[in-house]
């Protein structure tokens, strides 16, 4: 049995008024509009590859991670991180959280090591992991196609 990670798993308090957290309505409505599925940059590069003729499947939810594209001809997974949410310069943003900062802290860690640990268990069932941040398919989708193409021609 292989062991994916030897670091506990870091404990995500509930986000509960008894507990000290709070949001106000407005709040909690903008938060449940953020989109985890087909998000623009994700629709930009699936229509990118599909155009390329690069054949996939999306969301996956029998590997690990659920990724966001699997390219299965040739072993190949790709992850859309958003920037808040997995964790970008982390150790910058962090210090910049004012409100329920224990939990926002735990989540943000707690999502970066099931990337990690998630990661792991892929490569070790021979796929190769790509990930980027949603900013790098706004800003430079070339440069994420060309990256995709590199694993793709080996």
């Amino acid at each position: 049995m292989i062991a994916y990670n030897a670091e506990e798993p870091i404990k995500v308090p509930r986000f509960k008024e008894e507990n000290g957290f709070y949001t106000t309505k407005q709040r909690s409505s903008l938060m449940s509009k953020i989109k985890g599925k087909n998000t623009k940059p994700e629709l930009e590069l699936r229509k990118a590859l599909w155009s390329q003729g690069i054949r996939y499947r999306i969301h996956n939810k029998s590997l690990p991670g659920n990724p966001d594209i699997v390219i299965n001809k040739h072993k190949i997974i790709i992850f859309l991180d958003g920037e808040f949410w997995h964790g970008y310069e982390w150790d910058k943003k962090k210090e910049k959280i004012k409100a329920n900062r224990d939990f926002w802290i735990a989540k943000i860690e707690r999502n970066m090591q099931r990337d990690r640990i998630n990661n792991q268990k892929l490569s070790s069932m021979n796929y190769t992991v790509l990930r980027f941040w949603e900013k790098q398919i706004k800003n430079d989708l070339d440069d994420c196609l060309t990256n995709i193409f590199q694993y793709i021609n080996k």
